[in-house]
């Protein structure tokens, strides 16, 4: 894949706000006193995504000033029909600007207007979440935002650094998720190249993941998460059925790790919302067009581990691991 603009988190400058043309392009407006009204719609509450809409909000907040901005957070519990809904509502309110926090979250925002801003985060993979052929890290039209793609090669990688004896992996996620397939599916490829053998565990709905996954692990001697959103709404489930059976589990984010797992090479959720926090001040201030901006990378992850989990299990961690927590 090919990735857009590599950022870091710079002071925000305030110029002047913008509106959206027809085209999903900026047009400037001299108003200085304008009230933002800015819609949030939100996948589900948990910790990763509830970081990226902190920062979000602290960064617009801070650029726009707080008296200049109106927040509507609405979360869909997980629910990708739910986020259609929001989506729509914020249509008919025309707010001016829609974060979208999560896949499902970003499909519905980006089919309900082809003219408000809309600005995703947490998403993995957007020539994926959006069916984009020839994806070359710019979106185009009336959307953009940041991804929260970390290294899976990388992640593959801490399976044989940290379980060297682990030869039956099993990849679980969720089917309603695109970016999910998307990460197992390299990830797979990638622990394969290393001789490991592979085991999808694929689930359509969070009220099957309690049967799927406890039949699913049988003869595995070690799981996969990618940053897949069910499964981090319900992590004290899977370190339920998990644990019990001393299966570790590599992790796609820090959140996931904390619940259930042993390790991950993790991006920060807050400062991937900084930056998208940045991106739409630009739009509403600054005046920039947000068909020309290319999506967004956090370039620094970390190595992370779960202490508790691997002291447990009896895994050494090397000392370029950070402790969670």
């Amino acid at each position: 894949m090919k990735k857009g603009k590599l950022f870091t988190l710079l002071p925000l400058i305030a110029i002047v706000s913008t509106g959206c043309n027809n085209n999903g392009q900026s047009s400037f407006s001299s108003d200085e006193n304008k009230i933002h009204n800015i819609g949030i719609c939100q996948l589900v509450a948990h910790p990763a995504l509830d970081k990226a809409t902190e920062g979000f909000m602290k960064a617009v907040k801070e650029g726009l000033g707080e008296d200049k901005v109106k927040f509507d957070l609405q979360e869909a519990a997980g629910d990708s029909a739910t986020c259609v809904t929001i989506a729509n509502s914020f249509v008919n309110k025309k707010v001016d600007l829609i974060m979208a926090n999560a896949t499902p979250a970003l499909q519905a925002c980006a089919n309900a207007t082809l003219t408000i801003p809309v600005l995703g985060t947490s998403i993995t993979e957007y020539g994926v979440a959006l069916n984009l052929k020839d994806f070359n890290g710019t979106v185009g039209g009336n959307v953009s935002g940041t991804s929260d793609l970390a290294p899976l090669d990388g992640q593959a990688d801490m399976f044989t650094e940290l379980l060297p004896e682990a030869k039956n992996i099993g990849l679980l996620y969720c089917s309603a998720e695109a970016n999910s397939k998307y990460q197992v599916d390299t990830v797979k490829a990638l622990l394969e190249k290393k001789g490991l053998t592979t085991k999808m565990i694929a689930f359509s709905e969070s009220n099957q993941l309690q049967s799927v996954l406890t039949a699913g692990i049988q003869g595995l001697d070690a799981l996969y998460i990618p940053t897949d959103n069910t499964c981090a709404d319900n992590t004290n489930l899977i370190d339920s059925i998990c644990r019990p059976e001393e299966l570790p589990i590599i992790c796609g984010e820090e959140g996931l790790c904390a619940g259930c797992g042993i390790a991950s090479l993790s991006i920060d959720y807050f400062n991937l919302g900084l930056k998208t926090g940045q991106m739409a001040v630009e739009i509403l201030k600054d005046g920039k067009d947000i068909s020309t901006m290319p999506i967004a990378y956090d370039e620094n992850p970390v190595k992370k581990f779960n202490k508790e989990i691997c002291d447990e299990l009896g895994i050494t961690v090397p000392a370029d691991y950070v402790q969670i927590g």
